[in-house]
């Protein structure tokens, strides 16, 4: 099995990003081929700093190798180093419909949270992110509930592609991870955890235990005092359930038991310190690859170039289908 899978380098990873997605990438390159891309002409596409984002870029490489990925097992590299992934871009949008971009819900939640940022880069995203899992003819897109749709136009414009001018891609399926799928905000758990929109709502995975314990005393929790998981009525509560059983490995079940007869502060406080314990090795590991600096940027290299060798042998096969070489 092929995979793929890219994030955005926009800020420090959050727990919500390591269950929902990185977790799972650690696993999967133990079994499978992985393609694990660093997409920084995605995070263009929203505002940003320019000058924030080289560091961006190696914050993230260091987060994703402390959190596990081992580039003797899958491919990482940024994604504009490879530019097969515009080219394909550019190529896929000549035969998509534009009324299949104007469905996608993430453009229109994204021009609606940054109204003097909406353009076509934005619009185009789609077509970048198929181009991005076309190229490495990915089986498998490890990615969260809410990129489903982007894999559906995926997999759509693939069939398309290979209807008109014969097969040339993989049809891709999205693989959801079967817990974490959507960790929410500690202080509005009703919305997506997000470091960048709400540092106090997201813990981080480099966060020092000082600043763990101030997140998880503060969340917000609901009224009453069982400790249950339901959704509609108790949010904050079954927000805390889920982040407790993914960094413990315990069931939700298990735990609503085990904290029947205790409140909320007990309950939190539990939560902190198995938090701070779990996430301590990820501090130790980002210290360690701070020194090694040299190190990172060569490993960034091979990964650009194992990359560039199967973009290259792909965008050859599709020029050749279409008549452009």
């Amino acid at each position: 099995m092929k995979i793929f899978s890219g994030i955005r380098p926009s800020g420090d990873l959050h727990i919500g990003n390591y269950f929902g997605a990185i977790k799972q990438w650690v696993e999967l390159q133990e079994k499978q081929e992985c393609v694990f891309s660093i997409v920084d002409l995605h995070a263009i596409t929203t505002p940003y700093r320019p000058e924030n984002l080289q560091n961006n870029i190696l914050e993230l490489t260091i987060a994703l190798l402390a959190a596990g990925l081992d580039p003797e097992k899958c491919v990482l590299f940024i994604q504009s180093q490879v530019k097969e992934h515009t080219e394909l871009a550019w190529i896929l949008g000549t035969f998509t419909p534009i009324g299949e971009l104007k469905r996608m819900t993430q453009f229109k939640e994204k021009a609606k949270k940054h109204p003097e940022y909406v353009n076509a880069g934005l619009f185009n995203y789609p077509l970048l992110m198929a181009a991005d899992i076309l190229l490495y003819k990915a089986d498998l897109v490890p990615v969260g509930k809410d990129q489903e749709q982007h894999i559906e136009l995926t997999r759509e414009v693939a069939k398309k592609f290979n209807k008109t001018f014969g097969e040339v891609f993989k049809i891709p399926k999205a693989l959801l991870s079967e817990r974490g799928q959507k960790i929410m905000s500690l202080q509005y758990p009703k919305k997506k955890m997000s470091k960048t929109d709400d540092p106090a709502g997201a813990i981080g995975i480099f966060d020092t235990p000082e600043e763990i314990k101030e997140k998880i005393m503060t969340a917000v929790t609901d009224s009453g005092k069982i400790i249950k998981y339901d959704l509609n009525r108790k949010p904050g509560i079954s927000n805390l359930l889920t982040i407790y059983s993914l960094v413990s490995q315990r069931s939700i079940k298990t735990l609503e038991k085990d904290f029947k007869r205790k409140g909320y502060r007990e309950f939190k406080k539990s939560l902190a310190l198995i938090s701070i314990r779990s996430l301590e090795v990820f501090r130790k590991k980002r210290k360690e690859l701070l020194a090694r600096d040299v190190y990172i940027k060569e490993m960034l290299n091979r990964g650009k170039n194992r990359a560039q060798t199967i973009a290259q042998s792909t965008m050859r096969e599709i020029k050749s289908r279409m008549g452009l070489i």
